[in-house]
């Protein structure tokens, strides 16, 4: 029996996500429809999706963006629309029955919420949602019973580890990490790091932001706050592995002792495809893992006297509540600062650790309790940038 069809939202489909996802979606014979696109200001490429996919909306960030991409796609059936009620309409397009959640940083939250509210299962590669607003998004996915299916390779691992396993067998996750560019530099030189070394990771393409996440290792910090409401866990049911080779996507391991990893090349249209196509499994033409040719695969535990951003990714776990919203949002603050070279590398933990010292933490019941964290912390953040810079 054919796999039923699936009509998609793309939020962010202009991004490193994105761009893989539409290649999965141009992969995959048929079995996926595009209903919307989201992207911020490349309209350039937006436009070469809009007319390759025919969605029937497309939003961008403002409305002279808006403006413009009408002049480059006149003719084609497309109503394009801007700005937050903009997204708003994509992740929430009536014909859609799978939303993708690709946004880079927390302006993928209100969107992602909104397909929630709508009744729009979501495929989640915007790791903030759930670490700004955990309790929200997944009390909405709950009551809904909606599917959050991860697209981050390391969650899509762990997901897949669980078929056929009951939850509350699992004693604990093995996440691993690549450990980023600088896992064997010296810690003296970090200070001296730049953004251009920053961004260029040794194993993914990536988006300049989530490159300069993996160097500092609070990516992997985001990931265990995600990996907490995806799988219903503590921060100690979590082991971070640093694990160059990228080819053990995560672990899970069981109460009986078995532990079960999933493997592959690291190409995110791998976790991609499992995502938009479960429970089914879609062929991609990619390389097969050649186990013979990688070389020993090795782990080792994370840095964190050199990376502290994971650690305080882990406190900020621990604490609950607006803590993790007030880490992501101070992340945010501290690596745009550093990528505009306002500060330096080893300024962003030092920034998050600013925060998260004197960050008043509340409980997280509606989404006004986590924009107001979220401005607060902004606000916190950019008063530590402008101490550092004097």
């Amino acid at each position: 029996m054919a796999p039923e069809k699936k009509i998609l939202s793309v939020l962010g489909s202009t991004g490193s996500i994105g761009t893989s996802v539409m290649d999965v979606v141009r992969r995959s014979e048929g079995r996926f429809e595009i209903e919307a696109l989201a992207a911020g200001q490349n309209l350039e490429l937006l436009s070469e999706q809009i007319r390759e996919f025919s969605p029937r909306v497309a939003a961008v960030m403002t409305e002279e963006l808006a403006e413009s991409l009408s002049e480059m796609v006149q003719g084609c059936d497309v109503e394009i629309v801007w700005g937050k009620q903009g997204y708003k309409k994509v992740a929430v397009a009536e014909n859609a029955n799978l939303v993708v959640s690709s946004m880079v940083g927390a302006a993928g939250l209100i969107p992602t919420v909104a397909a929630l509210e709508a009744g729009k299962d979501v495929a989640l590669a915007n790791k903030e949602s759930l670490v700004t607003a955990g309790p929200l998004v997944t009390r909405l996915a709950r009551e809904k019973n909606l599917a959050l299916l991860p697209i981050d390779s390391e969650h899509s691992a762990i997901f897949q580890c669980l078929q056929g396993s009951r939850r509350e067998e699992m004693r604990r996750i093995l996440l691993t990490a690549s450990g980023g560019p600088f896992r064997k530099h010296d810690p003296a030189d970090l200070e001296d790091i730049t953004p251009e070394q920053a961004i260029a990771h040794p194993n993914w393409s990536m988006g300049t932001k989530i490159s300069v996440d993996s160097a500092t290792l609070m990516n992997k910090g985001l990931e265990v706050i995600e990996a907490m409401w995806l799988f219903d866990c503590t921060p100690d049911d979590i082991t971070v592995l640093v694990h160059p080779q990228s080819i053990v996507h995560s672990m899970v391991e069981f109460f009986d002792g078995s532990v079960i990893a999933q493997m592959g090349i690291p190409d995110m249209r791998v976790p991609i495809a499992y995502a938009l196509s479960y429970p089914d499994r879609m062929e991609l033409e990619l390389p097969s893992l050649d186990l013979f040719s990688t070389g020993p695969l090795t782990f080792e535990p994370p840095k964190l006297d050199m990376f502290p951003c994971l650690d305080y990714a882990f406190q900020a776990a621990r604490k609950g509540g607006t803590a993790t919203t007030a880490l992501n949002a101070a992340n945010e603050i501290a690596v745009d600062a550093f990528v505009n070279r306002r500060i330096g590398f080893m300024d962003i933990p030092r920034v998050v650790g600013g925060v998260l010292e004197q960050f008043p933490v509340e409980e997280i019941n509606t989404l006004d309790d986590v924009l107001r964290a979220d401005a607060l912390a902004r606000v916190q953040a950019e008063g530590v940038v402008s101490d550092i810079t004097g």
